[in-house]
């Protein structure tokens, strides 16, 4: 993609494929429709799992990716070479800084302790007003029911008020979500209607 992305996203997710196959059918579906919709995806730079999945279908569908990644991954995550862009930064606050600069929203797929760690983040970064752009959560094949029923007890036990939850939006069907998510970050539904 030679031109100025109609978007930029950054995905958070695993850096493994999981246990079912759909989470990596999912990771290709959102990877797919970056790339058809002319958006730019923003991930964590890594070759493997979900992570490298969603890069190569978003390059393969004619979206733009960039890569960022902590020299002490370089080994561990094994970076993707063929991103557009491809930062080798010396920490992670400086990985998850630039991502968050780089992204007009975020979405939070299946993933493990790191995925965790940056949606959370993100999210308390909107509740005090770091930032203000639209945050989702896929919850493919119900990964996340959990995570949201212990989110919603925190609610009820005082800790996190429904405002705070209506930061975030949820869903189970990847293109629904992402549209949504784009919407609400102030791009028009003709500038995303591309390849529907």
């Amino acid at each position: 993609m030679n031109k100025t992305p109609a978007f930029s996203i950054c995905v958070y997710c695993g850096s493994r494929n999981g246990d079912s196959p759909l989470y990596a059918q999912v990771a290709q579906e959102v990877g797919h429709w970056i790339g058809e919709h002319q958006g730019q995806l923003v991930y964590g730079g890594g070759e493997n799992g979900l992570m490298g999945l969603v890069a190569k279908s978003t390059m393969e569908a004619g979206g733009r990716v960039v890569g960022i990644i902590p020299t002490a991954l370089k080994t561990k995550e094994k970076p993707r070479i063929a991103c557009d862009e491809l930062h080798v930064v010396d920490t992670m606050h400086e990985r998850k800084q630039m991502m968050a600069e780089r992204a007009d929203l975020f979405l939070a797929l299946p993933g493990g302790i790191g995925t965790f760690e940056e949606f959370f983040e993100i999210w308390t970064w909107r509740q005090l007003g770091y930032h203000n752009k639209p945050i989702g959560l896929l919850n493919t094949e119900g990964y996340y029911d959990s995570l949201l029923a212990f989110a919603q007890s925190s609610v009820e036990k005082g800790f996190l008020s429904d405002s705070q939850m209506a930061l975030i939006k949820t869903g189970s069907q990847a293109q629904e979500l992402l549209r949504t998510l784009v919407q609400d970050a102030g791009f028009s539904p003709q500038a995303i209607a591309v390849g529907l």
